[in-house]
């Protein structure tokens, strides 16, 4: 137009008497960043992304004041192209309708612009029409993230990777190969071996099992959320924080899945099936051939049921119920001694990473005291001084007066690995055994149940 940016907003805030408050939102911005990718593949240049922004604002935007700048890279240096639109919240003119506009302040003149969901949503999809248009790579910006990183995540891994990089640095020089090349946050090393477990999967109870033996991951369901516990921590970790292929309903899906590609005949013959109400099916609408069916479902696990408890000598009710009682309170107590062998054992691999830097490092250190110039001594192997640093900190905070031997660490982890898997072989017993006679006694209990009923209808 003939004004600047600066100006237009100006006069048209004037002209509608429209953000006359310090606390009144004047602008908006939106960024349509780029896949690094497609200036190689598909040969998308600054000039060509800057086309796009403004054919962009020009249609999604119409009449307000606007502006658009198109960079070649951000902060953080992955090499996408990206293209800030920000335009003045005050419209100048009245525009056409669309179907996401819901109210007269969205396309009437001198309304201000209303980030609405509707109108978020109706963005996402000309962003990705816009891609697909110009032949460029796209995600979905429909639907959730499968991996949902948070801006304090995102910041927790560049410091993570710096102080990694020092440290290797202290490695390499003095000979020593790095243990670890690439930083991971909690929620990363989470990710994977939740991962890891859930493609291989069938259930979600051998879900549950898998990452507990492998990784000393306990997972729970509140509200129809998932949550996980990594070794080590006392906190759950809510599945809106990983990423939605960590929610319930994606878990069960991909469990589903697994379970349909498996064979059947790998499946557990020894389990024990739950007795189906009858009279609650048949209230349904369910035909008489499917009365017969369950019936005779209901026979066979009673037969199972009746055999289990002769097996285990547990026919009389006392003695089922105590049985029980014992049975949960050795899963409760072995599974607190597996999670406390796990909090063991990763606190063992930290003392050993801190024990080898600092024994690597220490010569260096030692170097510096008698440097002529310890300024640039210093500025020379600071990597090595902060990795001696930062475990001699270590050392300190956990009152270690005396470095263990790595053979001695080393010795020490093995025996927590070989107890730990002791005692999970413990805990996965008794709940299996648990969970068979707790469901015999509620089929016990149901058979009898739906006996006293029959005897009322006669």
């Amino acid at each position: 137009g003939d004004f600047s940016f600066a100006t237009a907003c100006l006069l048209a805030n004037r002209k509608y008497g429209k953000n006359t408050q310090r606390d009144d939102i004047k602008s908006h911005q939106y960024i349509i960043s780029f896949d690094p990718r497609d200036a190689a593949d598909n040969g998308l240049t600054m000039e060509k992304a800057q086309a796009l922004g403004l054919k962009f604002c020009s249609e999604n935007f119409p009449g307000h004041p606007a502006i658009v700048c198109t960079h070649p890279d951000g902060h953080n240096h992955s090499g996408n192209i990206h293209v800030h639109i920000v335009i003045g919240s005050t419209r100048t003119r009245e525009v056409e309708r669309k179907p996401y506009m819901q109210k007269p302040r969205d396309w009437r003149e001198g309304m201000k612009h209303s980030s609405t969901a509707q109108t978020m949503r109706h963005l996402r999809v000309e962003v990705m029409e816009l891609c697909e248009g110009a032949g460029l790579y796209q995600i979905d910006l429909l639907n959730g993230s499968k991996e949902r990183v948070s801006e304090a995540e995102y910041w927790a891994r560049r410091r993570g990777q710096q102080k990694l990089d020092l440290a290797n640095a202290a490695f390499a020089a003095a000979g020593q190969p790095p243990q670890q090349k690439k930083f991971e946050t909690v929620k990363d090393i989470l990710r994977k071996q939740i991962s890891s477990v859930l493609y291989r999967a069938t259930s979600f109870e051998d879900f549950s099992d898998r990452l507990l033996q492998q990784y000393g991951i306990a997972v729970k369901e509140s509200r129809g959320r998932l949550s996980y516990l990594p070794s080590g921590r006392t906190k759950f970790i809510r599945a809106k924080h990983l990423g939605d292929k960590f929610d319930k309903a994606a878990v069960l899906a991909t469990l589903q899945a697994n379970a349909e590609r498996k064979p059947k005949s790998q499946f557990k013959q020894d389990t024990i099936g739950k007795l189906i109400d009858i009279q609650s099916k048949m209230t349904e609408g369910k035909g008489i051939g499917y009365q017969r069916w369950l019936t005779k479902h209901n026979l066979k696990v009673m037969a199972q049921t009746v055999k289990l408890l002769q097996e285990k000598g547990l026919t009389d009710e006392d003695a089922l119920n105590q049985r029980i009682t014992e049975l949960e309170t050795k899963y409760h107590d072995s599974l607190a001694v597996v999670k406390d062998l796990e909090g063991r054992m990763k606190a063992n691999k930290e003392l050993r990473y801190q024990v080898a830097a600092y024994t690597s490092t220490k010569n260096i250190t030692q170097q510096l005291k008698t440097a002529k110039r310890p300024a640039a001594f210093e500025e020379q192997h600071r990597a090595e001084l902060t990795a001696y640093r930062v475990a001699a900190a270590y050392f300190k905070a956990n009152n270690t007066t005396k470095l263990p031997s790595p053979k001695k660490l080393e010795a020490e982890y093995a025996q927590l690995a070989s107890e730990k898997a002791k005692f999970y072989e413990q805990y996965k017993e008794s709940k299996e055994e648990l969970l068979k006679l707790k469901t015999a006694k509620q089929n016990v209990a149901s058979f009898f149940r739906e006996e006293e009923q029959t005897q009322q209808e006669r």
